[in-house]
């Protein structure tokens, strides 16, 4: 799990505590994997954050990969204080990464192109430019669809599963985490985002 040893050694040296789970159906998880039951699972961890530890959601930082990009944003729409999002690999929505549709359809899943505009915190989005599963377009154009933009990572050659091997991944995310210890939720974003809204390529 080499995202996950990323994680750890990231939440060491950035002083933050780390909340991982399985959605249902995946890993350790059981029951059935949907939509909508990812929805529940991720709700479910939240609340179980603030009941059990006392977490705000000023304190929250979610981050999704790939499909786990759904549920994420399904969440931070909800959220009006969440502190920031991290969106790894991420899908405008199911259909999208089969065929190149303009519009959103009733029976599509993960709609993220639409929830992306209700999400009030600042974003971080990471793709690869040679993203086999996942076109870099969707991360493309989810970064421009954000209210509160951050400086994105393209990273050049970066496929669907293997961001973590660079250098610039761990690099790129901990400045991030660095740069939303220093705003409070109730103050402008501003700042910050002059700061890092530009993009750049990764080489």
């Amino acid at each position: 799990m080499p995202l996950y040893h990323k994680f750890k050694a990231t939440s060491a040296t950035t002083a933050f505590l780390l909340f991982l789970y399985d959605y249902s159906g995946y890993g350790a998880s059981s029951g059935k994997a949907t939509e909508f039951n990812t929805y529940a699972d991720i709700e479910a961890v939240y609340h179980c954050l603030r009941r059990d530890y006392g977490i705000k959601q000023e304190d929250l930082i979610l981050y999704g990969q790939s499909v786990g990009s759904g549920p994420t944003l399904h969440l931070a729409s909800q959220l009006l204080r969440l502190r920031a999002v991290v969106l790894h690999s991420a899908i405008l929505s199911g259909i999208r990464v089969l065929y190149p549709v303009k519009m959103t359809f009733c029976f599509d899943i993960f709609k993220n192109i639409d929830k992306i505009q209700l999400v009030k915190c600042p974003v971080l989005v990471m793709h690869g430019t040679d993203d086999e599963i996942v076109d870099w377009s969707h991360g493309k154009r989810l970064w421009e669809l954000c209210k509160q933009k951050y400086e994105p990572l393209w990273i050049k050659g970066g496929g669907h599963c293997n961001l973590e091997l660079y250098p610039e991944y761990i690099n790129h995310l901990r400045k991030f985490i660095h740069a939303m210890k220093t705003f409070s939720v109730t103050n402008n974003f501003n700042q910050v985002q002059q700061m890092h809204r530009q993009p750049k390529q990764k080489c």
